[in-house]
Formats: C-alpha cells, sequence, structure tokens
C-alpha cells in the first residue's frame, strides 16, 4: 500500500543533530508524533539520556537542539514492517539543512541507514551515523544497550554548541 509521510519534521533553527528513521509506523501515523507506539523505546531512551520527564516531545527536542523527522517522503509499505518498504521517494533533507546548524545525522535503525545512504548521503555530504532501532521488535538491544549506544547523540550535539 502507498504512503505518504505525514509528519512535520520537528525543528528549528538552532537544531545541531538530526535524528532520522525511516517512515513512522501506522500508529505514529495515527498519534500524530514520532516513535508514538507505546512499546517503542525512543521516548524512553531520550528521558533516561538527559534526565528528565518528557511532556512536551516537541519542546523536548528544539530545547535539546535536536531534529526530528524521518528519511522517506513516500513509499509503498505493508503496516509499519520497514522490510516491506518498496519504491522510496526520500524526503527533501537538503531543504532542512539549510535552516539549520545541522552537523549531525542519526539514522535510527538498519532500513533507514541504508536508505539514506543509497538515496541522500552524496547530495548531502554528511556521513550518517548508524544506531540501533528502538522498536521493541530489536530485542538484541536493552533498555540500559540502548541509552549507551544513544549517548552519543547527546555528547556529539554538546560538542558542536
Amino acid at each position: 500500500m502507498k504512503v505518504e509521510h505525514t509528519l512535520e519534521p520537528v525543528y528549528d533553527k538552532n537544531s545541531i543533530t538530526l535524528i532520522l528513521g525511516s517512515m513512522p509506523s501506522v500508529k505514529s501515523r495515527e498519534v500524530g508524533k514520532y516513535y508514538g507506539h507505546r512499546s517503542n523505546r525512543f521516548w524512553q531512551v531520550m528521558s533516561k539520556l538527559y534526565d528528565e520527564d518528557i511532556t512536551d516531545w516537541k519542546k523536548f527536542i528544539l530545547k535539546h537542539n535536536l531534529a526530528l523527522w524521518d528519511v522517506i517522503a513516500s513509499c509503498e509499505i505493508e503496516g509499519s514492517s520497514d522490510s516491506s518498504i518498496k519504491k522510496v521517494i526520500p524526503n527533501d533533507i537538503s531543504s532542512l539543512l539549510k535552516k539549520t546548524r545541522i552537523k549531525n545525522i542519526f539514522l535510527l535503525g538498519k532500513t533507514a541507514y541504508d536508505l539514506y545512504e543509497r538515496h541522500l548521503k552524496d547530495s548531502l555530504k554528511i556521513e550518517g551515523l548508524y544506531l540501533p532501532s528502538p522498536s521493541s521488535a530489536n530485542a538484541t538491544y536493552s533498555l540500559d544497550d540502548l541509552i549507551r549506544e544513544y549517548s552519543i547523540i547527546k555528547d556529539l550535539t554538546n560538542n558542536d554548541k
């Protein structure tokens, strides 16, 4: 089934680090929130990483000079399965870069990383850094493992301020 990306990117002119997933899940699109499925561990990881409760996720992202978006603008996908993604049209990440101070790009999960490498890396000229998916389906990584891996987001963002 063809799906259009329905969530706006979250960023402002002070964003230093861009976090990209592949495509919002069915639940994320329904609730209008990145990583909106209650079993996705992204917000838990970020809360622990920055040692604060996240009551307003958009304000949290901007407060920490982050930006959120996805690699894919539209694609064919079955449900929320990254493995079923076909006919990818990437988002216009370059337009976002022109409006920000982004120096770091993190790709959450193998699909996001592979699609970034294939469709965007050469034109953007920024090396994408892989991080494991926060999805609960990624049972290889515990919450503590993810927090350890994702700490580079905070470290690089703070170093580039």
